[in-house]
């Protein structure tokens, strides 16, 4: 498997572009920013992008989303309870972000769904509480988890239709519950692991 992991935008979000080394068919996870960056390190990878994959609405996951996109051609998907986000700038203008409004998803994902590239395989894990259709991609020992869970943090639960006890609820219920070796692909920060996360995070101790 293919993994290029991008920091790009003033938030310093975490953009993955992930492929099949045999079929050469690949995803971009959350392209937040630096649309020309992401782009650029598709064609160096030789990757053809047939998934854009939104772990979640917020501003700074989407504000390159229009641009790649029109460049790649790809479908992008994000979970139903997000899809409002995508037009809404009302996050971004309180954070003093604007970006271009990109189209609407093409495909509204929901728990249980698979996402295929190749011959990866990746299920859609409901994790609402940062947002209300916050997702994880979950597959090939590895989960992407977007704003859900840090290198020893979790995401915030202040936002507009964030909820802290949803929050916690997926992570405990659906991310510990996964075997320890399964690396963390967050949507901020260093990479870690599950059982790293289990042992050491401060929010999980009991």
């Amino acid at each position: 498997m293919i993994i290029r992991k991008l920091e790009v935008g003033p938030l310093s979000t975490n953009c993955y572009i992930v492929g099949s080394e045999s079929s050469k068919e690949g995803m971009i996870i959350d392209p937040g920013d630096e649309a020309r960056t992401i782009l650029r390190s598709v064609e160096e990878s030789g990757l053809d992008i047939k998934l854009i994959v939104l772990t979640h609405g917020h501003l700074d996951h989407i504000g390159a989303l229009k641009e790649v996109k029109e460049a790649t051609g790809a479908e992008v998907v994000v979970h139903g309870d997000d899809a409002y986000l995508l037009q809404d700038h009302s996050l971004g203008n309180l954070f003093g972000l604007f970006y271009p409004t990109p189209p609407p998803p093409d495909r509204l994902l929901k728990e249980g769904d698979s996402l295929d590239i190749g011959d990866l395989h990746f299920s859609v894990l409901h994790t609402p509480g940062h947002s209300p259709g916050g997702i994880c991609l979950l597959g090939q020992g590895v989960v992407f988890c977007g704003d859900t869970l840090f290198n020893y943090s979790i995401g915030r639960a202040d936002l507009p239709g964030s909820s802290y006890q949803q929050l916690m609820d997926g992570i405990r219920n659906k991310l510990m519950v996964l075997p320890d070796d399964t690396v963390v692909y967050a949507g901020h920060g260093p990479d870690s692991t599950i059982g790293a996360e289990r042992q050491n995070n401060p929010f999980l101790r009991d």
